[in-house]
């Protein structure tokens, strides 16, 4: 099996991220493909684990990686010195067809942006630096696919199209 391709959905703050992300990825399971996911955390640190289970005491003790395994999941906590690069993320990840990060607005993986007109209307990236827009609004640049807001079918089937069936 291949590397998946990393595709980053990026958008201004409440543009609806995390929303299309629940939207589209039942569909590309329905369609038979597994989905892996990063989120981009703006801040060092972070909470995963809750205070007082044993992972999380592990982790308080000093471990630099905590893991757990149970019959059917399993979670990784690693300390790292920096940010890791989604390529790295990705190798982490085992059995998916493509993986899709939700911000990482400055990574030089393809990226698709969410333009909401309710969220100001103007694209962050540069139009040559975007694969996609996702878009409520009548927004058409030239050589850049426009994908309506409301039609999860549309951008499964270019997500499909573009980074699935191309990989294998």
């Amino acid at each position: 099996m291949s590397r998946p391709k990393i595709v980053a959905i990026v958008g201004k703050s409440k543009s609806g991220k995390t929303t299309l992300l629940e939207k589209v990825i039942p569909e590309l399971n329905r369609r038979g493909y597994r989905v892996g996911t990063v989120k981009h955390h703006f801040h060092a640190g972070f909470d995963f684990d809750k205070p007082g289970k044993d992972s999380w005491r592990m982790a308080a003790a000093g471990a630099s990686a905590v893991s757990m395994v149970s019959p059917g999941k399993m979670f990784l906590i690693q300390n790292t010195e920096a940010e890791m690069a989604l390529d790295d993320v990705r190798d982490l990840m085992s059995g998916v067809d493509i993986v899709l990060a939700e911000g990482f607005l400055s990574t030089a993986q393809e990226r698709i942006e969410i333009v909401r007109e309710d969220n100001g209307g103007e694209l962050l990236c540069p139009p040559e630096e975007l694969r996609a827009v996702i878009t409520d609004m009548p927004i058409h640049i030239k050589d850049l696919k426009r994908i309506p807001l409301d039609d999860i079918s549309c951008l499964a089937d270019f997500l499909e199209s573009r980074y699935i069936r191309s990989n294998t």
